[in-house]
Order: C-alpha cells, then sequence, then structure tokens
C-alpha cells in the first residue's frame, strides 16, 4: 500500500478549513442580520412603549391631581407613610419630624417624553423652618447616557439650617449617617453625571408614590394590632380577677 504524498494531505486539509470557516462567517453574517432585525423590532417596541406611558401618564395626572386634594385633609399623611415604610423612616431625625408636619403633598412628574427624566416636589405649608413654599429635585437623563441632578436650595429661616446642625459637602450620593437629617437630601448632588444611583428617589418613585396609602394603612393596622392584643390583655386579666374572686368566695 503506497501513502499518500504529505503535500496532497495537508492540501486537502488547508481546503476543507477554508470550507469550514466559509461556512462559519455565513453563519455569523446571518445571525448577525438576525440581531439586527431583532434590535428594530426592540427600538420600534420601545418607542410604542413610550407612547403608551405619556398616555397613561395624561390619564393619571388628575386621578393623582384628586389624591392629593384628599391627603391634605388628613392629619399627617405623608409624615405617616415615611415613618411606615422600611427604608425611609430611617432617613428621618426627630427633628424632621416637626418639618414633616407641615407637609402637605409630594409629586412625582415624568418628562414630556418619558424618557428623559423625572423630578420629585415636596410641597409645604408655611412653616417656621424655611421660606420654600415647595422643595424639588431634578433627574435629566443625557443623550450620551449620563444622568444631571439638580434640587432647590432651601432657604432655611434665621436660626434654623439642617436640623442636625451642619450641612456636610457631599461628594456622592450615599448616605452614610442614620442621624442626618432628610433634607441634606436636596444637597446631595454628584459631582459626577456618570453611574448615578439615588435610591431614596428610585424608593419614593418606584414604591411609595404609586400607592402612599398601602404604608399610611400599615401603621394604622399595627395600631388596631397593638390595640387588640391589649385588649386580650386586659380580657385575660378580667377573667383572671372573676377566678380569684370565686376561688375566695368558696
Amino acid at each position: 500500500m503506497v501513502a499518500e504524498p504529505k503535500d496532497k494531505k495537508l492540501k486537502a486539509n488547508d481546503e476543507e478549513t477554508t470550507e469550514i470557516d466559509g461556512d462559519l462567517v455565513l453563519s455569523i453574517e446571518k445571525l448577525q442580520e438576525i440581531q439586527d432585525e431583532l434590535e428594530k423590532i426592540n427600538e420600534k417596541a420601545s418607542d410604542e412603549v413610550l407612547e403608551v406611558e405619556k398616555k397613561y401618564n395624561e390619564i393619571r395626572k388628575p386621578v393623582y391631581d384628586k389624591r392629593n386634594e384628599i391627603v391634605k385633609a388628613i392629619p399627617d399623611f405623608w409624615l405617616t407613610a415615611f415613618l411606615s415604610h422600611p427604608a425611609l423612616s430611617e432617613l428621618l431625625t426627630d427633628e424632621d419630624h416637626k418639618i414633616f408636619k407641615h407637609l402637605t403633598s409630594i409629586e412625582v412628574e415624568d418628562s414630556k417624553d418619558v424618557k428623559s427624566g423625572y423630578s420629585i416636589s415636596f410641597n409645604f405649608s408655611t412653616n417656621p423652618y424655611f421660606e420654600n413654599s415647595k422643595l424639588t429635585k431634578t433627574f435629566t437623563f443625557l443623550d450620551e447616557g449620563t444622568t444631571n441632578v439638580s434640587a432647590t436650595s432651601i432657604k432655611w429661616k434665621e436660626g434654623m439650617g439642617i436640623p442636625n446642625g451642619v450641612e456636610n459637602d457631599k461628594k456622592g450620593n450615599k448616605r452614610t449617617h442614620l442621624e442626618e437629617s432628610f433634607f441634606t437630601w436636596f444637597s446631595e448632588i454628584p459631582q459626577s453625571d456618570d453611574d448615578i444611583n439615588d435610591e431614596v428617589a428610585e424608593i419614593i418613585k418606584e414604591d411609595l408614590w404609586p400607592n402612599p396609602l398601602t404604608y399610611f394603612n400599615n401603621d394604622a393596622d399595627e395600631e388596631d394590632f397593638d390595640g387588640d392584643e391589649d385588649g386580650e390583655e386586659q380580657g385575660g386579666s378580667d377573667e383572671d380577677d372573676d377566678d380569684e374572686e370565686g376561688e375566695d368566695d368558696e
């Protein structure tokens, strides 16, 4: 049996490899075409979702306004909702509680095109702490993928200022001190527009704002529960007293 020349084998292997490489390139090109098609569908879907969101934002607006009017008639509504929220409650100092008693409404508004950002506003009645009737923090999403943050400068009345005494110079957006006033949030403006992650804003916008009644009711439910427990304990004590009186009669 005569062995095949070495160069013939190499040539055959090269042709086979070229054929495999050609098939691989063709498959990748087809796959890329599919991905491009999916990308176009996703972009179209995103645009349509934004249009739907814009439509329903306009429908929700008068309903939110009506809710705010009702909330104004409920004493300490927003203070109670904040204090009942597992995350937000940790951000309020005792002095903040006094200021929040003057909080009449909260508003969360998306930009008109939805995708450009949103703002969170706190509306206050006349109070002894600051001149502002409205404090707003705005998040603007820029084209290059960064976020610009701006906020109302609080005009504290004489002798007031940040309730914990000192307004710290913030370089980031993380809250580090448990006793730090909630109102320092309005002065927490990141030095860089990159990688903005304002947890307080996200919690208010995505959790508290859609249904604050959930947290307001939590507090009421807990009070009712405590009252029931007290009633049971008192009831139990009365029964024990009756038993003891029965034993004395015997």
